[in-house]
């Protein structure tokens, strides 16, 4: 009889806790007093993970010492470019520490190593006597210690599984002979997350080919002679720094500590300080899985939110072949998901979990789908299709699912338009039906690939997407990372049927559709099932409303918006390309004259040695970079302008440049072949604020504040000779909107009185007469007006305005005293904040701001800033998109032949037939102004002008 294996486990506690902390830092897990407990959590349900699925026999976790090492001694920068410990993970630590001790699991450390060090020779000795050890951590740099018996256990994580690295893919990973060259490799091209420089020009796959042909550091240097050019040159000055890259990169396994095979044996833990760790952080649930006697009391704290369950099914909504029902996947046997995250292990995935799909291949088949949708209630939908692209994609398939864990798929034949638009219509009585909730995961995309088959869907929306972005505004909102998150369930990768990126990828078109069909039908499911999960939740928190009222009507009106495009004028781009680079040229010129020599002006190495060696600017006070650069950014270049031509030429160079190359060059090479026309995609779930944001081009940043980025509008036009550009923008929506938050009765009978609003606060704020304002003192309070809103200090004030930072603090003093209501509005905004940890808007948008009480006080601050800023940011993004629903609406209504083609800030766009133009203005300008009445009744104001291109209209 042989003895049981034994095999060790050996985890890197700080690796797997920071993994832990920034897998939770979009989706925290905040507890009832006020503690983010996401990292103790990611590192108990890693560890209890690899305890019930591993089984381990023998088990330790190393933490690095607080000393400094043997590395500082080597190198002082060591890790010098650190970050401070995040707070968050600073109080996770004694708890991880005593979860640890209660698991009756040993701690190791020992002062003057690290971790690794630690764990590296605790392996060789523990592989010396017969165990298979396992390094459980993401660290790279462990792969110098891999062999046969020591291996990487790298666990499960954002919806990948658990992986085991062993000696043959390290092997190959890094391309080398011999498992120590590892250190080699590392050593040439440094980490920058422990400040190991390496030599300069070396990356990874640099350092693999000179490893390959020369063995080691000691072989490259010693060929040097071999090498060429510049890489011979750093290789040469910088030898030494390579050498001792490659020792700081080296895990030492001589570290003095025993190894005593029964002090790591796994024994039983102890149950009693577990339950009272769990009842402290209010780990319930963990505490039902991992203890005998299940969870501890519930203590007061927030509402868990409802998992999925699977619906009652009335006999009229039999499954369609009368199979068996299937499992609902977020609620197998009536699972509940709490707050504090999924079951421990691996997400389930479509092999696990009992489902029924079908594929509907037939006319009668088709037929028998389309009588079951119609009896629906809601029905959640997806659509497979040939690419990514709106405009040039076209339907492979649909799915369909309204059981969770029963769903369909019809194929939709891609490669005969007369067909494929034939089965469309087959399915136009469901897309018609008003009476059906038409559910979908970034459904604007769904409806948008429908128009190319006539089909306007109808009826009621809910995009999952837009509902997860409600509640959790900071998060992703991918359908995987979702189901990952709150379904505890891994989706089917799409390069699992199509390969990975690249020139050998196929599409969905390449794939039979028996293949396509359980991946499309479990899109449809998890979408359903998601539904299911976010509404209670959105119902909880006060959301629904938001989400049925503005987010999901708005999704028609984008995609609409984008089905449209709007027409560029290529010529005058082209004529205008060349026009800035004549600009260009000449301010290259002057530049170069005032440097004294001609160099590379987009080289920051160069500028650097330019700007501060030969012409010694910024007064001693020289800021570089991590690699040891000059800083040579907007920030720097700005300060040094005001003293200094030089600086202001080479800002004026680089915004050209990047107008040139973002925008004049850039669209029309995005024109689409099809209608001639730019279709840029709207995302609503993007920004914090609840502001829309724009791709493919991004026109919210084309730039308006100069005369030459202005010019870029001339190139957006009309269709055709009969047409013409009407553009309506909010006038001060933001002031508008903190006059009214603020109740401030200055501001508000400025705005009444339709009086200039800067001109209005110059004469508060400078004790004079309105007529006696002049327009030094109105830029001033323009300046401040703008600038509270987003909490400028009177350092920025200061740097705006050209100021001595004294004036500008009596500037914001002055404000203050004369308008006391604003600064109450402002107070009470950062008070609210603390106590909520969040900030909401008018219509109860919420943004979070969980680092509102940090103690580091520049965190802090500019978390406070978003308390003030994101109420009036984002009640003006509910506005706009108010009115953009009841404009697109009422255009619908009367039947007109206007498009609305643009959204940009506070700015709406249409291309309207000329004899159309005096119907729409008033109506356009009353639906805007009227979108969402103020609190206090402050009146918002439209501006609407028309035009043959943008910038007349505008």
């Amino acid at each position: 009889m042989t003895d049981a294996p034994k095999k060790l486990f050996l985890l890197d506690a700080f690796a797997l806790i920071y993994r832990a902390h920034f897998a939770f830092s979009k989706n925290p897990r905040i507890n009832s007093k006020g503690m983010n407990t996401g990292a103790v959590l990611g590192f108990t349900n890693t560890l209890v993970e690899v305890l019930q699925k591993e089984k381990p026999t023998h088990i330790g976790v190393a933490f690095d010492a607080q000393k400094k090492t043997f590395r500082h001694d080597n190198f002082a920068e060591y890790k010098a470019q650190r970050q401070a410990m995040p707070e968050d993970i600073g109080t996770a630590i004694p708890y991880i520490k005593r979860i640890i001790e209660a698991f009756n699991i040993p701690i190791l450390i020992m002062d003057g190593f690290e971790a690794d060090d630690v764990i590296g020779t605790l392996a060789q000795r523990a592989e010396k006597a017969g165990f298979e050890v396992f390094m459980m951590t993401p660290d790279k740099d462990y792969c110098q210690l891999v062999t046969d018996k020591i291996k990487i256990y790298r666990p499960a994580f954002m919806g990948n599984a658990a992986e085991v690295l062993d000696l043959q893919h390290v092997l190959q990973r890094f391309e080398i002979e011999r498992v120590e060259q590892v250190t080699d490799i590392l050593g040439l091209q440094g980490d920058a997350s422990d400040n190991i420089p390496g030599i300069p020009g070396i990356g990874e796959k640099t350092a693999k080919t000179l490893i390959q042909k020369y063995g080691s550091v000691e072989g490259l240097i010693a060929h040097v002679d071999e090498l060429k050019g510049k890489q011979q040159e750093n290789v040469r000055n910088f030898a030494e720094q390579g050498l001792m890259s490659k020792e700081l990169a080296t895990i030492h396994v001589n570290v003095p500590i025993e190894f005593h095979e029964e002090n790591l044996t796994l024994t039983q833990p102890n149950e009693e300080k577990l339950r009272a760790l769990f009842d402290d952080l209010e780990f319930r649930q963990l505490a039902a899985r991992v203890l005998s006697g299940g969870a501890p009391a519930a203590s007061v704290t927030a509402p868990t939110p409802r998992g999925a369950r699977r619906p009652s099914v009335p006999a009229a909504q039999a499954s369609l072949f009368d199979a068996p029902g299937a499992v609902a996947i977020a609620a197998e046997n009536g699972e509940e998901l709490g707050h504090e995250g999924a079951p421990a292990g691996p997400p389930r995935t479509l092999a696990d979990v009992p489902h029924q799909y079908h594929l509907i291949d037939s006319p009668a088949m088709r037929k028998s789908l389309l009588d079951f949708l119609l009896q629906q209630k809601e029905v959640s939908f997806d659509t497979e299709t040939t690419g990514l692209d709106t405009m040039t994609a076209r339907l492979v398939g649909l799915s369909f699912c309204w059981l969770p864990g029963e769903a369909y798929y019809v194929p939709v034949p891609h490669d005969d338009t007369d067909a494929a638009q034939a089965l469309v219509d087959e399915f136009r009585p469901f897309f018609d039906a008003e009476h059906i909730l038409k559910i979908g995961q970034n459904i604007k995309y769904d409806l948008t690939i429908l128009k190319h088959y006539g089909v306007q869907m109808r009826g009621q929306l809910f995009d999952t997407m837009l509902a997860h972005y409600l509640l959790e505004p900071d998060m992703r909102h991918n359908m995987d990372v979702l189901a990952e998150t709150y379904l505890h369930y891994s989706p089917v990768s799409i390069t699992d049927l199509i390969g990975p990126k690249g020139k050998k990828q196929k599409t969905m078109a390449d794939i039979p559709p028996a293949e396509v069909s359980d991946y499309a039908c479990e899109d449809a499911d998890v979408t359903l099932q998601l539904k299911h999960y976010f509404e209670p939740r959105l119902q909880e928190v006060g959301l629904l409303k938001l989400l049925n009222e503005v987010e999901n009507p708005l999704v028609p009106v984008l995609s609409d918006i984008e089905y449209e495009g709007v027409k560029i004028d290529s010529g005058a781009m082209n004529e205008y390309s060349a026009e800035l680079q004549g600009y260009i040229t000449e301010i290259e010129k002057q530049i170069f004259a005032a440097a004294g020599q001609e160099f590379n002006i987009g080289s920051p190495k160069q500028l650097g040695e330019v700007l501060f060696d030969k012409l010694q600017l910024g007064g001693g006070k020289i800021k570089k970079t991590k690699t040891g650069q000059y800083a040579t950014g907007e920030e720097v270049l700005s300060v040094l302008a005001a003293d200094n031509p030089i600086a202001a030429l080479i800002l004026e160079h680089r915004q050209l440049t990047k107008l040139r190359s973002t925008y004049v060059e850039a669209l029309p090479q995005l024109v689409c072949e099809l209608d001639g026309r730019v279709h840029t995609s709207f995302n609503q779930a993007v920004t914090a604020t609840g502001r829309l944001s724009s791709t493919n081009p991004n026109l919210q940043n084309i730039p308006i504040r100069t005369e030459k980025g202005r010019e870029i509008r001339k190139a957006f036009v009309p269709r055709d000779a009969d047409h013409i550009l009407v553009a309506a923008d909010y006038s001060q929506i933001e002031l508008r909107i903190m006059a009214d938050f603020s109740g401030d009765k200055t501001m508000i009978e400025a705005f009444r009185q339709h009086l200039d609003i800067h001109a209005s606060t110059a004469s508060k704020v400078f004790h004079v007469g309105l007529d006696q304002v002049d327009a030094e003192m109105r830029r001033k309070a323009k300046t401040v007006n703008f600038g509270i809103i987003y909490g400028i200090s009177s350092f920025g004030l200061a740097q705006r305005l050209g100021i001595s930072r004294k004036e500008a603090q009596e500037i914001i003093e002055a404000y203050f005293v004369e308008f006391a209501s604003v600064k109450r509005f402002m107070d009470d905004s950062i008070n609210r904040a603390r106590e909520l940890e969040y900030a909401e808007t008018l219509l109860g948008r919420r943004r979070y701001l969980r680092d509102i009480n940090s103690r580091n006080a520049t965190l802090r601050g500019y978390t406070e800033r978003n308390a003030i800023n994101a109420p009036i940011q984002g009640t003006a993004a509910d506005i706009i998109k108010k009115a953009m629903i009841n404009i697109h609406e009422w255009l619908i209504q009367e039947k007109l032949g206007t498009k609305m083609i643009l959204q940009v800030h506070d700015e709406l766009v249409f291309d309207a037939p000329k004899e159309e133009v005096e119907f729409i203005t008033p109506k356009i300008q009353e639906l805007m102004i009227n979108a969402l009445p103020l609190p206090h009744g402050v009146p918002m104001e439209v501006e609407v002008g028309t035009g043959q291109n943008w910038l007349q209209a505008h």
